[in-house]
């Protein structure tokens, strides 16, 4: 049986930074934001009990003004709605050790705290599929190993 399943990697978070975002520059001068976003989730057992468990989630943002934008205005505790897609990066540590993470690249992020957002600015912008980065095209600043990435 030849089964086709449809390529899918959509990612949807609302949740809070976990400490103030890091905003660095490749080499090429490209703005790169990340920042960690906990996510929660609330639910309850079958005798009556509430459960709840925290996810920490590393987040990436790519896009330009969205990068420098992000760094900016965005601090410890700052809500913040996150649509992206997952992205495994794998490197070699200085020992030779095989290291990988999973994280969400960002596409859309929309600020839901008043105080990070500008009035020019209430509308969240979305990335065209022109701009987005794929993990071929962003290899030369993401997949090197992680002392000579920016962070």
């Amino acid at each position: 049986m030849n089964l086709r399943i449809p390529e899918q990697n959509k990612v949807l978070l609302v949740g809070r930074l976990t400490r103030d975002p890091e905003l660095r520059y490749t080499q090429k001068g490209q703005p790169v934001c990340r920042f960690d976003l906990a996510v929660n989730r609330r639910w309850k057992k079958s005798e009556g009990e509430w459960q709840e468990e925290t996810a920490y989630v590393p987040i990436v943002v790519f896009w330009r003004e969205m990068a420098e934008r992000c760094g900016g205005r965005l601090k410890k505790a700052s809500p913040v709605s996150v649509e992206g897609w997952l992205r495994t990066r794998k490197w070699e540590t200085k020992n030779g050790e095989p290291r990988s993470t999973l994280e969400v690249i960002a596409q859309r992020i929309q600020f839901l705290s008043k105080e990070d957002i500008l009035p020019e600015e209430a509308e969240t912008r979305v990335i065209p599929e022109s701009e987005e980065i794929s993990p071929a095209s962003s290899a030369d600043s993401e997949e090197a190993p992680d002392e000579s990435l920016p962070f």
